[in-house]
């Protein structure tokens, strides 16, 4: 059956009223994950109170927030929220003591928190990081259940890992918290078994296809002979574990008892994007016995790409020369690869990400084998973001070594990079650092690139912002400002910044900053809850199915949810429908069989992470 919206007069009121529906529900902007999106773009589309052409002369630190340990995790972001007795905008933060804080997000108020267990000092004596290992790697937040994903590190004989799923409204567990277990099948008909002593968990956690993602290394490479690299998924409903797992190394034995292949990415999350069978997942791995590349049982120095079951492998990048890498240390693990929103014209899925050895490599994800374009830059721990300019041409942001560049996307005949332009910033510790971008869409003049460097001669952490344009090849400065202390200088600082609603946001050792200027208005309380005056129910998902007048919609948790479309149809209330494109469909009611019998459906944001709660 056709669906369509008829007669000038109607089709004027609902592009107003899409617009206007659009518009609430993409501001405030919520940032529930790492790198605010799970292709890792680091771009926020919506920042209207900082703006490059009006960057505000007061901007800078507005309050410090005193918390009980280092922060390596990402801060998160949802505004609106009802807690502590009030509805508040709250940065989530995760310390290394294994202590969650939800704080308010203008004024720096800790709301809750609670700790959830010693963590482990110093684990095998690794001190690449700060004293503790406790929440190491960002969680992340369905914001339709309003739940909080993290990993714990607990100390004890033996150590243990432990999956929880929050409240966001309370700290409290939801669910029965899990341990994290695993073991998978060697080469040699050997069972070897996930031991937490050994695994580090550092990658961001990433939701995708109704499951939560979690990627494994090891502390400082020590027990090579039993550390290796895993990819681990659970039910987010029910915490239970996925059937099956992803061990980059299954080989039995190693000519050097040496087998890691770790994923670690510098904190960088696990990327991915797409619904049901055409899901993918994208994360590098590291070094490990130089002469026991499989590209099967073990794929140590690659980018790797499977479907929602981790041990699926899909496709597979390494390059020619994983040997000498492995032979020197230099990771391409060290840094995290970016899943490109898909682009117009025959290469449409693309992937881009480089390592220690300072090369940035653009593949085509169908692929994967050879890189589209190469790049020789900077040692990178770090990992690339993503923004599409005001002349609709997308760009990269690199952070290599010490400079910041930006690379046009040029997609004809074959995707390559131009460089655009770049600035050095003042950074030590090891190579590389973080950016992302805030704009408002593509207008000309709003788009600022920020970053916070890693300590260099100090242990102060910088907070930096550049006009996302360059002239004469260079970006200007807006500003420049100590945004925290990082005093353990063997593990690397790799620090997100938070850019949202007029504020910005750093977490460090033992703090967390929030910038902002007098004047940008902050969220409104009452904004975060549009949606209330929309319908008694709403839901938004992929369009799966027509079948009548009955739609099909998969939900960002992977639910099947049933439209009744007869109500919406009838009153022309119903967006042109195209399968495996994102609709919001509003209603009053709910029918005998369950669907939501809608008053309206219109076209979604293309990104689940700016869908509004379902309700």
């Amino acid at each position: 059956m056709a669906f369509g919206i008829k007669g000038s007069s109607f089709i004027a009121s609902a592009f107003f009223w899409i617009a206007f529906v659009v518009g609430s529900l993409a501001s405030p902007v919520a940032v529930p994950t790492y790198h605010y999106d799970t292709y890792r773009t680091g771009w926020n589309n919506q920042e209207t109170g900082l703006t490059a052409t009006s960057f505000p002369s007061t901007f800078g630190k507005q309050t410090t927030v005193a918390l009980d340990d280092q922060v390596d995790a990402q801060p998160l972001l949802v505004p609106g929220l009802t807690i502590a007795g009030g509805i508040h905008d709250v940065v989530y933060v995760a310390t290394e003591s294994n202590t969650v804080y939800a704080i308010d997000a203008s004024s720096g108020a800790i709301l809750i928190s609670k700790n959830f267990g010693a963590p482990v000092p110093a684990p095998l004596g690794c001190t690449n990081n700060g004293p503790n290992v406790g929440i190491n790697g960002t969680p992340t937040i369905d914001l339709a259940t309003q739940t909080l994903y993290v990993i714990t590190y607990l100390n004890g004989s033996p150590p243990s890992y432990k999956l929880h799923a929050l409240s966001l409204n309370t700290l409290a567990d939801k669910i029965t918290p899990v341990v994290v277990t695993a073991s998978h099948t060697l080469t040699n008909s050997s069972v070897y078994a996930f031991n937490a002593t050994v695994q580090r968990q550092r990658p961001g956690l990433l939701e995708l296809g109704g499951n939560i993602y979690a990627a494994f290394g090891s502390f400082c490479d020590f027990r090579a002979n039993a550390s290796r690299g895993w990819l681990l998924g659970w039910n987010a409903n029910t915490l239970v574990p996925l059937s099956s797992n992803r061990l980059d190394d299954s080989l039995g034995t190693s000519t050097k008892n040496y087998f890691l292949s770790s994923i670690w990415m510098s904190g960088y999350g696990i990327s991915g994007a797409g619904v049901g069978s055409s899901a993918r997942l994208q994360f590098t791995t590291g070094n490990s016995d130089p002469t026991s590349y499989t590209g099967t049982t073990n794929i140590q120095e690659s980018i790797l790409k499977t479907d929602l079951n981790p041990a699926n492998l899909l496709g597979i990048f390494t390059p020619s020369n994983w040997s000498t890498l492995d032979a020197g240390d230099v990771d391409l693990g060290s840094g995290g690869v970016l899943h490109l929103p898909t682009q117009p014209g025959s290469y449409p899925y693309l992937a881009i990400g480089g390592g220690k050895d300072g090369r940035l490599f653009l593949l085509n994800r169908l692929a994967m084998g050879t890189p589209l374009d190469v790049h020789q830059l900077g040692g990178c721990w770090c990992g690339p973001s993503y923004f599409v300019g005001s002349d609709g041409v997308p760009r990269i942001v690199t952070s290599h070594g010490s400079t910041l560049s930006t690379w046009k996307l040029v997609l004809s005949p074959v995707p390559h990079l131009v460089q655009e332009g770049s600035v050095g910033i003042s950074t030590g510790q090891f190579p590389g650092f973080f950016t992302v971008i805030s704009s408002n869409g593509t207008t000309a003049g709003s788009a600022i690139i920020w970053a916070v460097s890693h300590p260099n001669g100090n242990t102060n952490v910088n907070l930096y912002a550049f006009a996302a344009t360059p002239s004469g090849g260079t970006y200007k400065q807006f500003f420049f400002a100590p945004a925290g202390s990082w005093p353990y200088t063997n593990g690397s600082a790799n620090i997100v910044p938070v850019v949202a609603n007029g504020k910005v946001y750093v977490a460090s050792y033992k703090a967390l900053t929030i910038f902002g200027a007098p004047g940008i208005a902050t969220i409104a309380k009452s904004a975060a809850l549009p949606v209330a005056s929309l319908g008694t129910h709403s839901t938004t998902g992929i369009l799966m199915a027509i079948d009548g007048t009955t739609l099909t919609l998969q939900t960002r948790t992977g639910q099947i949810a049933k439209i009744d479309a007869s109500l919406a149809t009838k009153d022309e209330q119903v967006s042109a429908l195209q399968l495996g494109e994102p609709y919001l469909a509003i209603g009053e009611s709910i029918t005998g069989t369950g669907a939501l019998l809608a008053t309206s459906i219109v076209r979604a944001k293309d990104s689940g992470d700016l869908w509004p709660p379902d309700h």
